[in-house]
């Protein structure tokens, strides 16, 4: 490929909105150019990446005898009906009608479409295991979308989907495409952890999230560096009983203390005027924030009103929340929601409320929930309230809470005696220092970027669509299906973030867009010429050449091929044109000089 003619230009600055540093290299480098929010072209370049990206994610498939197939982008929502997404999706999904005003979707996500091609292609045991994908568009009508390539409406990603006749053959699948996944990862040149994640919407179990580590990423995990636990922070979780625990004033510990009835001591009111926070309660009180329990509402589509409790030193995480709760999303609460719960904002508490009881704090999809209230108080209002305690104030012993009253919180709170959770759950947010549940040793925290995910989804697609098949005894089951997803534009983007120096990009060799940049530099004929032969000879060698023939200054065609960040770059000029040599340097290295004559020898072999 001559530069001259290359569609698309370098930029010398990137646009003043481009924040992030491997996001301004694609738009200066040429790879893409923004056209609308979320919508982006790939350009000559770009796609160039991206072909050799998806090549080795053909033959990183076809390993596991994985099938190509394609289905439509735009679907019917008569199977996102029967799988119960179409309503519970949310604003992501973009929707329309066609001529004869037939409900239609932008397929964000293919399930419904695979498990309605199994029930019409799979009918026994003996076509399973089967692995199928496709390299295909996507869209999700993102509310924000930011960082380039890394959040995009449309965009380009690799479905994978494997179908079995049981439990164990899904387990067999997802290991064998979790293999070929960090297979595609490392061949790309991506340094990458696997993670625990959150099933969000997709359901199943054992989701697992392949992290790219970025100071830029969105996401944080935390990770133990001793024992190789790593989560995202939606799902990690930290050693409870080892969270330095409070103590009361008589230094009694306070498992000990809720326990005992020789030393628990009367609820009691105390004037806290201007102490809204747990850090100006704290401070009025002369306590530890460990001392104190957080209250945070939180209205929700199923729920309404939903109370999340945690120890006062700890944050609510809302990822758990939403899961322990069993609710779609959650919004802060308005100060009239709150008080028509009884509650005082800044100053509430679950003591005194009418809290939603259950007969299991274990489960809340098993949990026969009944209105009651539960307190050793008088409920203020005859709102039930949706309780959710974190099992740190379950253990707490003795704690400092609001009082439901302006100005007063309450000493000596006991969980189970003053006030009961209609749930208890892992709610809170694991830190930086918190101890390993599976080793005892401290926690770090990294930010990461997102390249892949993958899921055991199990029957819920399947039953809701009927993909059933029959086992050797006749009987029939629904199949069992797992879901593997990696983006690639946001991959493609990641990579650039791993690799790249002050001066451009550093192109891994097995996705550069061309493995040698070859420039041209002077106007002599008799250089121009010699250049020309040479990118016709690395040509018919099969070697990937962009050859820089523009007539352009040396600093300014040595900049762009370090902004463009080829494997390898080779100069012809008129002094070494004399000398019968070329000079070839590897984007990061020297530069050395060859003779001529075996430049192309030499260059097969880098």
């Amino acid at each position: 490929m001559r530069l001259s003619t290359l569609w698309g230009r370098t930029l010398r600055e990137a646009p003043a909105d481009a924040e992030h540093e491997a996001y301004q290299l694609v738009l200066r480098a040429g790879l893409a150019r923004q056209l609308l929010a979320g919508g982006y072209a790939l350009l000559p370049l770009g796609m160039r990446v991206l072909r050799k990206i998806e090549a080795i994610m053909h033959d990183e498939l076809g390993q596991i005898d994985a099938q190509e197939f394609r289905t439509p982008v735009i679907q019917s929502s008569a199977a996102w009906e029967q799988s119960g997404r179409y309503a519970d999706y949310g604003p992501l999904m973009l929707r329309l009608r066609d001529r004869s005003d037939r409900a239609l979707i932008f397929a964000p996500t293919h399930e419904e479409a695979v498990a309605d091609l199994a029930r019409r292609e799979i009918t026994s045991y003996r076509q399973m295991p089967a692995i199928v994908y496709q390299i295909h568009t996507k869209y999700r009508d993102e509310l924000r979308t930011k960082g380039g390539l890394l959040r995009m409406r449309e965009f380009t990603m690799l479905d994978a989907y494997s179908l079995d006749a049981a439990a164990a053959g899904l387990d067999r699948s997802y290991e064998q495409l979790a293999t070929a996944f960090e297979r595609i990862f490392a061949h790309c040149g991506v340094r990458f952890v696997a993670v625990e994640a959150s099933a969000g919407e997709m359901g199943g179990r054992e989701p697992r999230e392949y992290i790219a580590l970025s100071a830029a990423g969105e996401d944080t995990l935390v990770l133990c560096q001793h024992c190789g636990y790593a989560a995202n922070i939606e799902v990690a979780v930290a050693m409870q009983d080892k969270r330095h625990m409070a103590k009361d004033e008589g230094n009694q510990v306070q498992d000990q203390v809720r326990h005992s009835s020789a030393v628990i001591r009367p609820m009691e009111e105390v004037a806290t005027p201007n102490c809204k926070t747990i850090a100006e309660l704290a401070a009025f009180l002369h306590v530890p924030e460990t001392a104190t329990a957080k209250a945070v509402f939180f209205d929700t589509p199923e729920r309404g009103l939903v109370f999340a409790v945690v120890r006062g030193d700890l944050e609510v995480n809302e990822a758990k929340l939403r899961a322990a709760a069993g609710v779609s999303a959650l919004t802060p609460a308005t100060a009239e929601q709150i008080m028509a719960a009884g509650a005082v904002p800044g100053y509430a508490s679950p003591v005194g409320l009418a809290i939603l009881a259950t007969e299991s704090t274990e489960n809340t999809e098993k949990a026969n929930i009944q209105y009651t209230s539960v307190n050793s108080v008088n409920s203020v209002a005859d709102q039930k309230v949706f309780v959710v305690a974190d099992q740190s104030v379950v253990n707490a012993g003795l704690l400092v809470a609001g009082a439901n009253r302006e100005g007063y919180h309450a000493r000596n709170v006991v969980y189970g005696r003053d006030w009961q959770a209609t749930i208890v759950a892992d709610i809170a947010t694991a830190r930086a220092g918190d101890l390993c549940v599976r080793c005892g040793m401290p926690l770090t925290t990294e930010r990461g970027i997102e390249i892949g995910h993958i899921f055991k989804l199990g029957t819920r697609f399947s039953a809701a669509l009927g993909a059933v098949y029959l086992d050797q005894n006749g009987t029939t089951h629904p199949v069992v299906m797992g879901s593997y997803g990696i983006g690639l534009e946001r991959l493609l983007q990641v990579i650039i973030e791993q690799h790249h120096d002050q001066a451009g990009i550093v192109w891994p060799h097995a996705i550069a867009p061309f493995h040698v940049h070859l420039l041209s530099i002077g106007n002599k004929p008799e250089v121009r010429a010699a250049a020309n032969a040479l990118y016709d000879e690395l040509r018919h060698a099969g070697i990937d050449v962009l050859y820089d023939d523009r007539e352009e200054t040396a600093g300014v065609k040595f900049n762009d091929a370090d902004l463009l960040g080829m494997p390898a770059r080779v100069v012809m000029s008129e002094r070494l044109l004399k000398a019968g040599q070329v000079e070839v340097k590897r984007r990061i290295g020297e530069a050395v000089r060859i003779d001529r004559a075996s430049a192309t020898a030499f260059l097969s072999e880098q």
